[in-house]
């Protein structure tokens, strides 16, 4: 398949700016693959398709306060800085992006807060905007993640135009994360409300937790027609054995095996055994899920709606089926579903 495959015309008022007003209220598209169907139901609804024994496999990732505002020295010119990784807890070392990165030297100083109450020198240049950064603050570890909790604001992605609100940084986190280290939410996990929860736990499903750390790598535009040399940023995943006990026991009574968006659907593939059970899994991948492609673990996931030429569109129609996606995505634009991270849902049976 080409990327020319991944294109269509959205409307740029069908991209979210907001969630729905509550988390298990915002719509659903039900896409039957076997019959070739497509329902329309609020989220809430997903509780009939599931039965007691059934799995949700849910990835628990936190989403911390990645996005910072600094000043250069000197000039005192406004700089974005975007955390991506820590390369070295002792040294305060870290991965970021800068913006705009022209300006931004190595041996440049930037400074944060009142009163410049954390310090930065650039060490390195990574990329274009990439840079390495050494945070120069005298506290114990344990202050220094508060202060830059602190600083932080919630890193909504950028075709948000509208200013971070307080509503935000309770928003843009599933009701189960835990574990803290992406940089983007998890989104299709967004619709799970603890109501919701709970009623699926009482119908007697199970859940199984996953952590893959969303990397801003997940939304880099392909750049290459030909898909097979299109190359993912490698992400962290955890896959612990309580995790593999509950997937390995529903794949053995054949029961419904539900991925909670693109990133669990990425974990549980790659940590498929040869015999085509879960294996523990602690480490990285750079897994990248297009057309055609044998999915090993789930039978069913649940979706947002992407953007075009994105690589979770294109894992959405390798499980789908190309032409059913491209039919249910026409679908979507005409009944004004709305798309990307704060968008509508789709569940695909």
């Amino acid at each position: 398949m080409k990327l020319s495959h991944f294109n269509f015309e959205l409307p740029e008022e069908l991209l979210a700016e907001y969630p729905s007003e509550n988390r298990d209220e915002s719509r659903l598209m039900v896409l039957n693959r076997k019959d070739q169907t497509i329902e329309h139901k609020m989220f809430k609804d997903i509780i009939d398709y599931f039965d007691e024994d059934d799995v949700m496999i849910l990835n628990d990732t936190k989403v911390f306060p990645a996005r910072l505002y600094g000043n250069k020295e000197k000039t005192g010119a406004r700089i974005e800085v975007f955390l991506l990784r820590e390369l070295n807890e002792e040294q305060r070392l870290w991965d970021v992006l800068v913006d705009p990165a022209r300006k931004i030297r190595i041996g440049n100083k930037l400074y944060f807060g009142e009163g410049e109450s954390l310090v930065a020198e650039v060490i390195d240049n990574t990329t274009s905007r990439g840079r390495t950064l050494r945070f120069l603050y005298d506290g114990s570890y344990r202050d220094f993640r508060v202060k830059l909790t602190e600083l932080g604001e919630t890193p909504l992605p950028k075709y948000i135009k509208r200013e971070v609100e307080p509503e935000d940084e309770e928003r843009y986190q599933t009701i189960f994360a835990k574990n803290e280290g992406a940089v983007a939410a998890p989104t299709a996990g967004l619709h799970f409300s603890k109501h919701l929860l709970k009623r699926l736990e009482i119908k007697g499903v199970k859940f199984a937790e996953v952590t893959l750390h969303v990397g801003l790598g997940t939304f880099n535009p392909v750049e290459v027609e030909d898909l097979s040399k299109h190359k993912m940023d490698s992400e962290e995943i955890i896959i612990k054995k309580p995790t593999t006990e509950i997937i390995n026991n529903a794949i053995k009574n054949k029961r419904r095996i539900c991925a909670v968006g693109t990133t669990a659907m990425r974990s549980v593939e790659s940590a498929v055994s040869s015999s085509g059970t879960l294996n523990e899994f602690d480490g990285w991948s750079n897994k990248f899920i297009f057309p055609p492609y044998d999915f090993s673990i789930a039978n069913c996931m649940i979706t947002n709606f992407h953007t075009p030429k994105s690589t979770l569109l294109m894992m959405a129609s390798a499980f789908a089926g190309h032409e059913f996606i491209k039919k249910a995505y026409d679908e979507a634009v005409k009944e004004k579903y709305k798309f990307y991270s704060y968008g509508d849902a789709m569940l695909i049976i």
